[in-house]
């Protein structure tokens, strides 16, 4: 049984894994190497930071939790940890070197916000492995038919793979789905030469009404006549009344060029 202290906060959406095989996974994912900064995510009790400050050169954990930051240095004595009490979301990512890496159990109501904030930042990771709702993993790396707005702008950005399924009871307390290993792999380039703030205000106009056609989403969401609309649609090869979630990024990609041509 855990100490009084240990118990997790639902509030932050605190669950903790300890199954060493699990943990182990997570550190394969991330690709941990000898020399690499390690940015992991709410660490917690320490059970991965442990295994990572073995493996890596740095690691820097940033903990939102204000106790659990303080006493994470006497959980895992390693003199190559760094501590950060800080909210992940408001963290300056480009205070660490390039090319580091990120592996993490995080919280699943952070998981489309921390995607979206490393995928933005000027110094992104090189790699990312964090588990997250499985339901959620797949989605970020599904295809045509079963795509998402998150899913879109996750492959925008990364070569995105599923590593290791870990079954709810293996965390403590348990949640009520279970949880996959997203792993991201950073593109050397967005995927598509298009402005990005741009092409992402087509994306989320056309899923911002899943259950709609292209044809009223994007008119909508885009403040365009319908006839203009189905024109933009046709010249790019797409059936106005298919909706969002069939699309694929190249599909996407020129959709955004009929607009802009």
């Amino acid at each position: 049984m855990p100490k009084k202290d240990d118990l997790p906060k639902k509030s932050l959406g605190q669950h903790w894994l300890r199954d060493p095989t699990a943990l182990e996974a997570m550190c394969t994912a991330a690709d941990v190497q000898a020399n690499d900064t390690v940015l992991e995510i709410g660490p917690g009790l320490g059970t991965l930071t442990e295994l990572l400050t073995k493996r890596a050169g740095q690691v820097i954990a940033v903990e939102f939790d204000k106790k659990l930051a303080v006493e994470l240095p006497n959980r895992v004595m390693a003199d190559n940890l760094q501590v950060i009490c800080q909210d992940i979301l408001s963290f300056d990512f480009t205070s660490l070197p390039a090319d580091y890496k990120i592996a993490a159990n995080i919280p699943y109501y952070l998981t489309s916000h921390l995607i979206r904030v490393i995928s933005e930042t000027p110094n992104p990771p090189l790699r990312v492995a964090i588990l997250v709702q499985k339901e959620v993993a797949r989605r970020v790396a599904g295809g045509p038919g079963d795509m998402s707005l998150l899913g879109v702008t996750a492959q925008f950005y990364w070569r995105v793979s599923l590593a290791r399924e870990v079954k709810a009871e293996l965390f403590e307390p348990p949640p009520k789905v279970d949880s996959q290993i997203l792993v991201m792999e950073r593109r050397p380039e967005p995927l598509f030469d298009v402005d990005p703030k741009a092409f992402f205000r087509v994306v989320k106009a056309g899923f911002a009404q899943r259950r709609k056609t292209l044809l009223n989403s994007l008119s909508g969401g885009l403040s365009l006549q319908r006839q203009d609309t189905e024109n933009i649609l046709r010249k790019a090869g797409i059936d106005p009344m298919r909706r969002a979630q069939t699309l694929s990024l190249n599909e996407w990609r020129d959709v955004y060029n009929s607009l802009n041509t």
